[in-house]
């Protein structure tokens, strides 16, 4: 139970002695044997070689918990079948089942349960904030709150560090009613320290897993927000995306949908993220994981705006729906006469071919459904900047041409938004960059500061070196890199395949395979929105993988729109091209460093 706290235990302790008393008040007098489990299966300890589902969830005051969406939620709560104090005990309930496998929840609210009392008072007094009102949550651990968590990047160096204020986006949750159940484990500092690391490992938190296999990389720094919302032990989560943090995720655990929760062609872009650890303030953005698209899209609603603490966020204004995403939400029959694009040789010829035939197969079924899908539809620059040998952020280097890296960019806008963030901070002597560094090199044990010596961090913090060289100076190859980056992936890259090439032809969207993680990372630098839907189930790897659509700036309300259009076909048509649960391959075993796959 390393990734459940005391807290939770303690929690699950006050719920035994409730369960002793009455059972003390029905006449059981032998105390010893009212504490014996003689029924371990199926719910408490999975069952060595069962040939059936390994970890089933159980019902919770009678409802059935396990894949239930919001509106059902929501339901069940006001029709007095369901409280959210009842509610945040069944969740706890299944990370303590659970998590002793995926380590996907770093720690617990102490006070979730007298904030779902002050949530369950309002709903009874009549006050129902909106559609989170009651509803539980989590956020990795690079997320600000000002409450009891700690926020620290899966780092030992902040802990006891005080933040100055929620998170913009936290603060917009609490406020619709929503309940922060807890942290999320990550990738640690979001996998800004090393390059050659174990992805979803962090200090703090352990090694997260997937719970499709669990001896495989479950993909991008967000790892833990994915796994609990894969695994049913959250309703959503909350992650950050800088180049594949918040998409990787969702692509390797995949059975859920992220929205990047920002969208511009413009340098300032963002609809948040003040009050999150920052890695690039040109790239980094929150995202949303959810089991379907109208709840992310619950959530979406809730945390974009602009934030007054963070000019950037002003760009947005006039670009946005006034009354929200969730009227784009639809269904199949929005398909018809959509016009989707398939840039195949940009992306599809570097995916596992396999993997391209069950796409292909639900390509086939969205034809089927009245859209058109035109293949050939390239960036024009995809040869310069998308790399060939799978996802590289220094790919501009590699070429040759520091003066065209996203990495020589994300060194420089570190070094500096580190240094913001730590200088807000109470309670704490870690100042800077070089603190970080020093604090891994005094801590060798447990953070790996040097290479060889955690077999988690293979690099060691050759990440942290390498941004801490640059001195934060934002030179001429800095500002030739940011130009070429955000130029070739969104005027000469994404928007021009969109157009098609200007002949007259606008798509509605791209589709492409977001297991090739370079698709993903030209979003990223483009800073345009991004989603996937699930797609299937890798049949060598067992891991899930999605089908992503991409599009422009300030484009959400269109890729809401046919994602969910995708989803209700998915659900409509029974193709095995949709969500699955966790299969728990592996559960067992604890590899470090996890395998590629």
């Amino acid at each position: 139970m390393s990734a459940v706290r005391p807290l939770v235990i303690a929690t699950i302790l006050q719920l035994a002695v409730c369960s002793l008393q009455q059972r003390a008040v029905n006449g059981t007098d032998d105390l010893a044997m009212s504490q014996v489990l003689d029924t371990p299966f199926p719910y408490y300890f999975p069952e060595h070689n069962r040939t059936t589902v390994l970890f089933p969830m159980e019902m919770c005051n009678g409802v059935t918990l396990e894949e239930a969406t919001i509106d059902q939620l929501q339901d069940y709560m006001s029709n007095g079948k369901l409280t959210t104090s009842q509610l945040v005990i069944c969740y706890l309930q299944r990370q303590y089942q659970t998590d002793g496998y995926v380590d996907a929840v770093l720690q617990i609210n102490p006070d979730f349960m007298s904030i779902a009392a002050t949530l369950d008072a309002e709903r009874a007094a009549g006050k129902v904030r909106g559609p989170l009102h009651g509803i539980p949550f989590l956020i990795k651990d690079n997320i600000a709150s000002k409450d009891k968590l700690e926020t620290t990047a899966g780092s030992w160096a902040l802990i006891g560090s005080i933040v100055p204020r929620d998170a913009h986006v936290v603060s917009m949750l609490r406020e619709a009613g929503a309940l922060l159940m807890g942290k999320a484990t990550l990738s640690e500092w979001a996998d800004m320290r090393s390059n050659n690391y174990s992805e979803g490992y962090s200090a703090r938190g352990g090694q997260a897993r997937s719970a499709y296999n669990l001896t495989v990389n479950p993909g991008g720094s967000s790892s833990g927000s994915a796994i609990a919302v894969s695994v049913n032990q959250i309703m959503f989560a909350l992650g950050t995306e800088t180049d594949g943090s918040g998409t990787t995720p969702l692509d390797s655990v995949r059975q859920f949908t992220l929205i990047r929760a920002f969208a511009s062609n413009q340098p300032g872009r963002k609809k948040c993220c003040r009050g999150v650890i920052p890695e690039s303030a040109h790239q980094d953005t929150v995202g949303t994981f959810a089991r379907t698209v109208r709840d992310a899209v619950y959530v979406l609603d809730s945390i974009y705006g602009p934030d007054s603490r963070d000019n950037y966020t002003a760009a947005q204004i006039g670009k946005t729906p006034v009354d929200g995403y969730v009227q784009y939400v639809t269904d199949k029959s929005a398909l018809k006469g959509a016009v989707f694009g398939l840039p195949w040789q940009s992306f599809w010829t570097l995916n596992d071919p396999a993997q391209n035939e069950q796409l292909v197969a639900l390509i086939r079924l969205i034809e089927n459904a009245g859209a058109i899908v035109i293949n050939g539809t390239e960036l024009p620059d995809y040869q310069t900047i998308v790399s060939p040998d799978g996802w590289n952020w220094d790919y501009g280097t590699t070429r040759g041409f520091a003066n065209e890296s996203e990495y020589t960019v994300v060194k420089v806008d570190f070094y500096n938004n580190i240094a913001a963030y730590l200088s807000e901070l109470d309670n704490t002597n870690i100042r800077s960059l070089a603190d970080l560094v020093q604090y891994n090199i005094d801590n060798l044990g447990s953070e790996g500061g040097a290479p060889g010596i955690n077999p988690a961090f293979g690099s060691g913090q050759d990440g942290f070196i390498a941004s801490l060289a640059t001195g934060g100076i934002m030179n001429d190859t800095y500002w030739q890199a940011l130009d070429f980056c955000q130029r070739s992936t969104r005027e000469n890259g994404i928007d021009a395949a969109l157009n098609y090439f200007n002949n007259g032809t606008k798509l509605d969207a791209l589709l492409v395979p977001p297991d090739v993680g370079q698709t993903y990372q030209i979003a990223a630098q483009a800073g345009y929105p991004m989603i996937t839907v699930p797609a299937g189930v890798n049949a060598v790897s067992l891991m899930p993988f999605g089908l992503a659509l991409m599009n422009t700036a300030f484009s959400e309300a269109t890729l809401i729109r046919y994602a969910s259009a995708i989803e209700d076909l998915q659900f409509s048509s029974g193709t095995m091209q949709q969500r699955t649960l966790p299969s728990w391959s592996g559960y067992l075993d604890r590899n470090i460093p996890l395998i590629n796959a």
